[in-house]
């Protein structure tokens, strides 16, 4: 298959190319309809929202397609042990449409090993490119995800990976970042 990353020893992009209608579900607030508020991995301007969620479940994909309630829910990851594997995902929120009715939102993904070099840095990803039918309100998972394997020789320590979603129609862009720890 095809990957983005250099590092393709390590990380190997996920193929999330499912239909649409699969990846729409309803926006996420804090049980009052409040819009939860900005963190490090999680960020909305003009409208436009991101999120990236790092998880250890192997079963996301299942749970994204079959949500219990309406929402999807993913255990966080802060670490992960040589051998064991961490899905990166990254998911976005009413994306403003052209002219042609699509969605023009594109990715930079950068993964930093604990000792400040890189493991991955790609630009300009198409991460929702795509002729939208649906509610763009509802929450939609990015194309951009992977799936990244501790593999001994790994340093070991805090390991940093960073989203930029840009919203190309509205020219927003939102940084997300968040981080794991190989022991």
């Amino acid at each position: 298959g095809t990957t983005y990353m250099k590092s393709a020893r390590t990380l190997a992009l996920l193929a999330l190319l499912m239909p649409l209608s699969a990846l729409a579900q309803t926006a996420l607030h804090d049980g009052q309809g409040n819009a939860l508020p900005d963190t490090s991995s999680a960020k909305s301007s003009e409208g436009f929202s991101a999120s990236m969620v790092v998880t250890a479940d192997p079963e996301w994909q299942h749970k994204w397609e079959n949500p219990v309630n309406g929402v999807p829910r993913f255990e966080l990851a802060t670490e992960v042990k040589e051998g064991g594997s961490l899905y990166i995902l990254s998911f976005l929120t009413n994306p403003k449409l052209d002219a042609a009715g699509m969605a023009q939102v594109r990715c930079d993904l950068r993964i930093t090993r604990p000792d400040g070099s890189l493991s991955g840095d790609e630009h300009d990803l198409p991460c929702f490119v795509t002729q939208l039918d649906t509610d763009p309100n509802s929450v939609y998972l990015s194309s951009v995800g992977m799936k990244f394997t501790a593999e001994a020789g790994d340093p070991h320590g805090t390991w940093t990976v960073a989203i930029t979603v840009r919203d190309t129609v509205r020219n927003v862009s939102l940084p997300l970042q968040s981080s794991f720890d190989i022991n």
